[in-house]
């Protein structure tokens, strides 16, 4: 077999297919949104249309797919996608609720209590100190924390600012004034036993854990039924989840944690589109 360096004659970029699970309804959203940005910013002309460029950022959130793939596709460059993916980015993100804004909502609909948990969203590994900030003993791994709420249907409401993956569930909370902000709203919420002691009021608790047992008190058969029905009471939390999570972007991280923040808000308003359609 000898070899040689001719190319064959009739070799050309290979392109390929890839099905976009997602609702026709999502991307007239967003590409109606990018159509009345473009023309608040007055600006005349894109290399590719709205819709297109719409499919594209889609692609880029929901399968992950690498900028240079997806710009060699379609014939334009990797820093014109990279550009359209942040900009459609923020756009989304100015979309998501406000804390206080969210809970009136679902107060205003009849709703008594929110579900209420701590996520990591895990990244790739960074140097210097910011590398053991980002590192969760809890699920040893590198990666951000981030608080969510939900309805008592899993549904996400809202979503909190990006923090190093190090941060406790109390912690988050109590920066995001949780607690005032239910008490504000008269909602109560159910969290699991990484928020115990945020609600410290015995008579009238606005945030209900659940009991834990310790070395030298076990639960009593009481205790240990209020906790399963705490736990059937609260696990839609993690189906909301499970949907934001359906994203592949968030697999693994590798956008700069600064923008994570927009990027979790922008994926919680697609999350709602999918879901609620």
């Amino acid at each position: 077999m000898t070899r040689t360096h001719e190319r064959a004659e009739d070799t050309c970029p290979l392109v390929y297919q890839c099905r976009l699970p997602l609702s026709t309804s999502t991307v007239n959203h967003l590409a109606d949104l990018l159509r009345r940005h473009l023309k608040a910013i007055r600006s005349r002309w894109r290399a590719l249309p709205p819709g297109r460029i719409a499919v594209i950022v889609l692609a880029v959130l929901r399968h992950d797919q690498r900028l240079a793939d997806l710009a060699g596709g379609n014939n334009v460059s990797e820093s014109t996608v990279r550009r359209w993916r942040d900009e459609v980015i923020e756009l989304l993100a100015a979309q998501a609720p406000r804390l206080d804004r969210a809970l009136k909502k679902i107060a205003k609909r009849g709703g008594e209590v929110v579900l209420i948990d701590g996520t990591l969203i895990r990244t790739q590994r960074r140097t210097g100190r910011a590398d053991r900030r980002n590192y969760s003993g809890k699920h040893r791994s590198h990666g951000l924390h981030f608080l969510a709420l939900t309805d008592e249907r899993g549904r996400l409401i809202w979503i909190s600012a990006a923090r190093p993956g190090s941060t406790h569930d109390n912690t988050a909370a109590r920066h995001d004034h949780i607690l005032a902000h239910l008490r504000a709203a008269g909602l109560g919420a159910l969290a699991d036993l990484g928020f115990r002691g945020l609600d410290n009021d015995i008579r009238d608790p606005v945030i209900v854990t659940g009991f834990a047992a310790t070395r030298t008190h076990k639960l009593t058969p009481g205790q240990k039924a209020a906790n399963r029905v705490l736990t059937i009471g609260r696990a839609p939390v993690e189906h909301g989840f499970a949907h934001l999570k359906n994203w592949r972007i968030l697999t693994k991280l590798r956008t700069d944690p600064a923008r994570a923040t927009h990027l979790l808000r922008a994926l919680l308003v697609l999350t709602n589109l999918e879901v609620n359609r």
